[in-house]
């Protein structure tokens, strides 16, 4: 990479957990010592791999985990010994949003636990189908702000680009569950719509690869970008929007880097983590491999009810994500989609949330919470309410 990476820390995932353990106190609730010593140990091997150029899976084993997967919720349930709970009346496996959970992403998943935070995201149950008020299928109005085929245009300098309706994993509360991909999705053979956009705005200057995932798609369908970035040199940034890397950190191989290195302009890769349960040994040695190239790595969570509104949980989540060299970037209220109703926190809960997270923690550890209001030039920033 032709760019500096001298500018970026070389912040080992181990050296990060001694920098950055939470204070003992009853308002954090902090990483047990056990946790923070098992993330040390996953630093430290992460770093080793790091070194040695190298990582432990082939080009080819993530499409088999992707692959390798649940997608129906009973066979799911009877997975996590829940075959039999109380659960089970609430599923409805006829959804138009069909579930999708790959294995790798079950595996952590506690069994016979019918709250598990993970297991919550994933799963479709009835109340998906119930009509509330302000709840839509675009709650973004994207249809209107798409002015190129898989091109949205909110933002001034920002292009997004639909690259695939493809994803690893289907998130319940997805606020594209209902986009139309199949009229929607940039031509990735030749990427001719974002040429034609990016001639037409030379004002742009990032390019945020979105979908779907835009990791579903092979690294080979992703080369033809690397002409778009070579014959528009206002491209300053080349951002990806994914969650696959938590879902299935295979999907980070030597084929994705090669081509990384590539790229001839700064690398922002912003994951999707939630809660810290999601995070592991695999998604460490991937996020070092990805900072050794030079990569900025940040993560956006989305506030959802019984998954994350918790302090104790966000406060272990921002902990962990630096140990391992994820920097939190947004903490974002839930989109009013259809069918995820069952997920939304109170603004007033989520400011609370929010200026807790700020007593506890060095700014640098706390995401802006933030609301996407349609037709804005920004994200909205949410101020925290402090309680006394």
């Amino acid at each position: 990479m032709p760019y500096d990476t001298r500018i970026i820390p070389s912040l080992t995932v181990s050296q990060s957990v001694q920098d950055s353990q939470p204070p003992e106190s009853p308002l954090s609730d902090g990483v047990a010592k056990a946790e923070v010593g098992a993330q040390a140990e996953v630093g430290a091997q992460a770093e080793v791999g790091a070194e040695a150029g190298s990582l432990p899976w082939t080009n080819e084993a993530w499409q088999q985990c992707v692959q390798d997967g649940f997608s129906q919720p009973v066979e799911l349930l009877a997975w996590l010994g829940l075959a039999g709970s109380d659960l089970a009346a609430e599923i409805d496996a006829d959804q138009a949003f069909a579930m999708k959970v790959p294995r790798t992403f079950a595996a952590k998943i506690k069994p016979g636990d019918a709250a598990d935070p993970l297991l919550r995201q994933v799963l479709p149950v009835a109340s998906e189908n119930d009509a509330v008020l302000g709840f839509v299928n675009d709650p973004l109005m994207e249809s209107g702000v798409m002015p190129a085929q898989g091109v949205v245009y909110k933002y001034h300098s920002r292009a997004l680009v639909v690259v695939t309706g493809a994803c690893a994993i289907h998130c319940r509360y997805c606020f594209r569950r209902h986009f139309p991909y199949s009229e929607h999705t940039v031509s990735s053979s030749h990427w001719v719509q974002l040429r034609a956009f990016l001639e037409q705005n030379p004002q742009v200057n990032e390019v945020i690869l979105s979908g779907g995932d835009p990791l579903s798609v092979s690294t080979r369908r992703l080369m033809p970008l690397l002409d778009v970035i070579k014959d528009f040199p206002q491209i300053r940034r080349l951002r990806f929007h994914t969650r696959l890397p938590v879902v299935v950190p295979e999907r980070i191989n030597e084929a994705f880097l090669a081509f990384l290195e590539q790229v001839p302009i700064p690398i922002v890769i912003v994951l999707h983590v939630n809660h810290s349960q999601e995070l592991g040994e695999e998604l460490a040695l991937a996020v070092s491999a990805l900072r050794t190239r030079g990569v900025w790595v940040l993560n956006q969570s989305v506030l959802l009810k019984g998954v994350n509104d918790r302090l104790d949980v966000l406060l272990k989540l921002s902990e962990q994500l630096f140990s391992m060299g994820i920097l939190p970037y947004y903490l974002h209220l839930l989109d009013s989609v259809a069918g995820a109703a069952h997920f939304f926190v109170p603004v007033d809960r989520a400011q609370r949330l929010y200026g807790e997270l700020l007593s506890a923690l060095p700014g640098f550890l706390v995401p802006r919470l933030v609301r996407e209001d349609p037709g804005q030039p920004s994200k909205t920033w949410l101020s925290p309410c402090y309680t006394e």
